[in-house]
C-alpha cells in the first residue's frame, strides 16, 4: 500500500458506509464481514479502502457500529464497483445477513491534498449533516465553506474532505458529508479540547443544521488498495 501524497490537490469520491450489526451476531460472523469487505480493496476501481468497528459515537440518531470508507477517481469508478460481482457477492453473503441498518453517503471532494489512502492509525471524524428546508444554494456553499476552513482553525488537523452528497437514496436526509483525518487518536482527542474554537465555528452554521452526525474512527492496520 502506498500512502505518498499527492503531488497536487485532486478530485476524489468519496463513499462511507455506516452500518449497524445486529447486537446478537456471532463475533466470528462480525469478523468474516470485515475480512470480505476488505477483499474488495483489490478492485481496480477502489484507489482506498478502510473498514472496521466504529471507535464512537459523538452525536447520532442511529446507533451505528462499523464504516467503511473507500475511495475513486471518477463517479463511473464508484458506479462499477457497485455493481461488481465481487460487491455484490460479499454485500449479499456477508453483510446483509448480519445487518439490521445502512446508511450510504458520497461526495465529489474537490483539491483533496495529502494522502488518498488514509494511513493505519489515523483517526477520522465523520460529520454528516441535514440541512434544514428551503435553504438556498448560497447556504448551503457557506456551510461547506466554514467546514472546508477547518483545518485554518485546527491545523493539528493532516486532511480535510468535504461535499455535497450526490446519492440521497439510503442517506436518510443527509446532504453534507466530511472527514477530518487526524494523526492520531491523541491529535484527536486535543482538538476537542479546544471546545471554545469549535463551538465558535459550529455558531457559524448552526441555524442552517436541523440535524448532525458525528462518528470517531481510527483506520486499522488492513490491507488497502493504493491509488493506481
Amino acid at each position: 500500500m502506498s500512502t505518498t501524497a499527492a503531488a497536487t490537490p485532486q478530485q476524489i469520491i468519496e463513499h462511507i458506509v455506516l452500518y449497524k450489526v445486529k447486537s446478537d451476531t456471532d463475533p466470528s460472523k462480525t469478523d468474516s464481514m470485515i475480512t470480505h469487505v476488505s477483499s474488495l480493496s483489490s478492485l481496480e476501481q477502489i484507489v482506498h479502502l478502510s473498514t472496521g468497528p466504529l471507535l464512537r459515537t459523538k452525536s447520532s440518531p442511529f446507533p451505528f457500529t462499523h464504516l467503511l470508507h473507500t475511495r475513486y477517481k471518477s463517479k463511473q469508478d464508484l458506479d462499477a464497483y457497485l455493481t461488481h460481482p465481487s460487491h455484490v457477492a460479499v454485500v449479499t453473503n456477508y453483510v446483509k445477513p448480519i445487518g439490521d441498518d445502512i446508511m450510504v453517503v458520497d461526495w465529489v471532494a474537490n483539491d483533496l491534498s495529502g494522502p488518498v489512502a488514509t494511513p493505519p492509525g489515523s483517526a477520522m471524524r465523520v460529520t454528516f449533516l441535514k440541512l434544514k428546508e428551503g435553504l438556498g444554494e448560497n447556504d448551503k456553499a457557506r456551510v461547506l465553506d466554514v467546514i472546508g476552513g477547518i483545518k485554518r482553525v485546527f491545523p493539528v488537523i493532516d486532511q480535510i474532505s468535504c461535499g455535497e452528497n450526490f446519492s440521497m437514496g439510503r442517506a436518510k436526509g443527509f446532504s453534507i458529508g466530511s472527514i477530518a483525518v487526524l494523526p492520531g487518536l491523541s491529535e484527536l482527542e486535543a482538538m476537542d479540547s479546544e471546545s471554545e474554537r469549535a463551538n465558535l465555528e459550529k455558531d457559524k452554521v448552526r441555524d442552517s443544521i436541523e440535524s448532525v452526525i458525528v462518528l470517531d474512527y481510527v483506520v486499522p492496520q488492513q490491507p488497502s488498495a493504493s491509488l493506481r
